[in-house]
Order: structure tokens, then C-alpha cells, then sequence
């Protein structure tokens, strides 16, 4: 199964142009009745690696997202509606395929393979990893790629670059709080990176945020500068004519000072969860002024800072780095930060 740019995040050849594609080419296909996910991971078939029910009497939590909220339960941990990918290709005329489902639905899947795993891998360093033929759960997943085989929720993760002038950039780089998120948790993040999902599971609200776009610029808003993510609406649908943030960044992508491409997709081979892998350029001049109020913490973490300072270079360096391994970060964010490194003449010329 292809590697994207030589991480660990796993990909299909058609889910990786060989040019940066802008965000404005992908058409978004909507599914009204998806097929049912060929497994589940919940209940009986995922007992093995469930967590035991804290009455005393032997039962299991049906579910990881059971677990999870009755044991460790995060500070944003809610089951919102959320665009459940079902197919993609960036090859020829760029595609994507949703439906609709929950977020626990995705998240009970993922987190018991993963958990599954490691239980079989074991704690020792070096290990060689146990057989899949023996992880009953992970073999019913089939190939991790099949997105219509299961339920899962996409990622929007973007890497934000800031142009200088003379054509040198730098990046910004999260930290996940594990006290706060559920996923990944302790683990370096491109930012922001944040579930394709409208603000409100109404029927209003899931036609009007049907769109990337829309998730991308709350995305910026809420960890960036810090903002809630609870917005005004009516019938779950925001105004976003009269949010002056959005007009803000759609005037500065409509003038080419900022620009928005999708370099791939990609699946977490250990939570299978899927990413789309996106960069976002902005003339420096109209990212300090968009981002002014640009905040240290959010309410997922902090941003990593390198000589005090929370920009970091964007240099050959610093993708390695970040991606060689040596510090913990994220699949996704590895694989995107390559890529954009490899793309970096077309998406700062």
C-alpha cells in the first residue's frame, strides 16, 4: 500500500496530484443514503479490547466512545454531526464523496484497532510489530483506503504558511493537549487542523457548511485567535455574509494574497483515521494583520515556539526535523509537511 511522501500515513495513487490543486477545484458530491459500514467495532466483536464496565459484573463498554466519556473523558468530547467521506480522487476532475454520520461513529472504530494493536505489539522498544492475521478487528477492516467500508470522519489538517516577501516562509506548529482532545493527544500538529463537520446537524446546517471552505476559516478562527465554537445561528446556519473574518479571508484569497490547495489524502495506520492534506499561503503582509490577535494556547493546546518565537522556518532543516521521526508528530502532519516541501516552488512562486 503506497506511503505517502515516505511517512507512515498510507495513501492511493489517485489521492496524490502531482501538482497542487486548489481548493476551489474540488467538487463536493453528496450521498444521502450511504452504504452501512461493513464492521462496526462495537459490541461483541470488539469485547476483546473493550474496557470492563466500572459496576464490577464483567460487562464491557459497547463502545471506545462509551469508554472513553464514562473514563477519561476529554474537555471537548461532544457526538456531532459530522461529513462521513465515502470516496475521493485528485486525479483528472477532483472529487470528493460524503455522507452523513456521528463523530462516535468514527471514533469507536478507530480507536479500537488501535488499541488492539498495541495491545498485541506490547510495550518494548524495537518490537517488530505482532501479525495482523492475528488482530481480528484490524483484519475486519479490510484495506484501510476503503473509506465506504467503514464509518469514519475526515480531517481538514493545514500547514499555514506565512510569505515573506523576498520568498522565504515559516510555519506554525500545535501541540495537542491529551487533557483536552481525544485524539492524538501529546502529539505535534500542523494547525489548524479540525473535523470536516457543520456547526449544527439540522438539515439547514448540514447543506449550508457543506463545504471546505467554510469548515477551513472556523478552523482558523478558533485556533488561531482563540475564538469559541459556538457560533450565532438560526436553524444551525451562520451568517457568514455578515462575519466580517470570513469576508476578511475570502477577500484576501479572491485577490491571490492568500491561496488554498489540497496536496493529498491520506489514513493513520494505526487509528485509521483520514486526513485531507491542505496548504494555505499567506502574503505576510495580510497574515499579521488577519491574525494580530494570534494566541499561544487554544482550547486543544499551544503552539510550538522555536527561539520564542511561534513561527518556525520554513527550511529543509526544520521538515526534517519534524519528520524524521525523532519527534512525535503526527502522520498526517509528517506527510503534509513533505509534500510541501517537495511542492514549495509551486505553492510560494
Amino acid at each position: 500500500m503506497p506511503r505517502v511522501a515516505g511517512t507512515d500515513l498510507l495513501g492511493r495513487p489517485e489521492w496524490l496530484p502531482g501538482t497542487p490543486v486548489d481548493l476551489a477545484a474540488i467538487a463536493l458530491r453528496w450521498q444521502p443514503h450511504p452504504p452501512a459500514p461493513a464492521w462496526s467495532a462495537t459490541g461483541r466483536e470488539a469485547a476483546h479490547v473493550l474496557p470492563t464496565v466500572t459496576t464490577g459484573n464483567g460487562a464491557r463498554y459497547a463502545s471506545y466512545a462509551d469508554a472513553v466519556g464514562a473514563l477519561d473523558r476529554p474537555a471537548h468530547y461532544a457526538d456531532r454531526a459530522c461529513y462521513r467521506p465515502l470516496g475521493a480522487t485528485l486525479a483528472g476532475r477532483p472529487e470528493f464523496t460524503f455522507g452523513q454520520c456521528g463523530y462516535f461513529d468514527g471514533v469507536s472504530p478507530g480507536q479500537a484497532v488501535a488499541h488492539e494493536f498495541a495491545a498485541a505489539a506490547g510495550p518494548i522498544a524495537g518490537h517488530p510489530g505482532p501479525d495482523l492475521s492475528g488482530l481480528p478487528l484490524r483484519a475486519a477492516a479490510g484495506d484501510p483506503c476503503d473509506l465506504a467500508r467503514r464509518v469514519t470522519t475526515a480531517a481538514i489538517a493545514t500547514l499555514t504558511l506565512r510569505r515573506d516577501v523576498g520568498g522565504s516562509a515559516s510555519f506554525l506548529l500545535h501541540w495537542r493537549d491529551p487533557a483536552r482532545v481525544n485524539h492524538a493527544g501529546g502529539m505535534f500538529m500542523v494547525l489548524p487542523t479540525g473535523i470536516f463537520q457543520p456547526i449544527a446537524g439540522t438539515p439547514a446546517g448540514l447543506r449550508a457548511d457543506f463545504s471546505l471552505w467554510r469548515c477551513l476559516v472556523r478552523e482558523f478562527s478558533e485556533e488561531l485567535l482563540g475564538t469559541s465554537e459556538e457560533y450565532p445561528t438560526s436553524d444551525g446556519v451562520l451568517d457568514y455574509a455578515g462575519w466580517e473574518f470570513h469576508q476578511e479571508l475570502t477577500r484576501a484569497r479572491e485577490s491571490g494574497a492568500l491561496t488554498v490547495r489540497c496536496l493529498g489524502i491520506g489514513v493513520d495506520p494505526l487509528t485509521l483515521a483520514t486526513d485531507i492534506l491542505t496548504v494555505a499561503v499567506f502574503d505576510g503582509d495580510v497574515f499579521d494583520a488577519v491574525f494580530a490577535g494570534l494566541v499561544r494556547a487554544n482550547a486543544e493546546g499551544s503552539l510550538v515556539t522555536q527561539d520564542g518565537s511561534a513561527a518556525i522556518g520554513f527550511t529543509a532543516e526544520n521538515i526534517a526535523r519534524f519528520t524524521n521521526g525523532s519527534e512525535s508528530v503526527q502522520s498526517a502532519g509528517a506527510a503534509l509537511l513533505r509534500l510541501a516541501w517537495q511542492h514549495r516552488r509551486d505553492l510560494l512562486g
